[in-house]
């Protein structure tokens, strides 16, 4: 791999580039605490080839929002569910956003 390839990861927020140990002190919290998150399926970490969970920005960003809910005294099987309908609504969101401005451009152009 080229160093500018390698490089061009560091903006891709799905690559995993966080340890669990680095994860979780950039989270404040603790290793079993995303791995709690994992048991409750809000993310699932790749893993490297040794076996060792590894995380990306966006999974730090959902198990930031969980933490949040939880510092808050929300159970953690409840701030994951919270978070995934969250994540789906958003994403549903989106979905509408785009196909409606299509078809509002499609309106204009007829």
């Amino acid at each position: 791999m080229r160093a500018d390839e390698s490089l061009g990861r560091l903006d891709d927020d799905n690559y995993p580039a966080y340890t669990m140990g680095r994860a979780a002190d950039m989270l404040g919290t603790t290793q079993g605490f995303l791995r709690a998150l994992g048991e409750h399926r809000l993310i699932t970490p790749l893993r490297s080839p040794g076996g060792h969970r590894r995380y990306s920005r966006y999974q730090l960003r959902i198990a930031a929002r969980a933490r949040e809910l939880v510092d808050h005294g929300t159970p953690v099987e409840a701030a994951c569910r919270i978070v995934i309908l969250e994540d789906q609504l958003a994403a549903a969101q989106r979905f509408n956003a785009e196909h409606h401005g299509s078809e509002a451009r499609d309106q204009v152009i007829a």
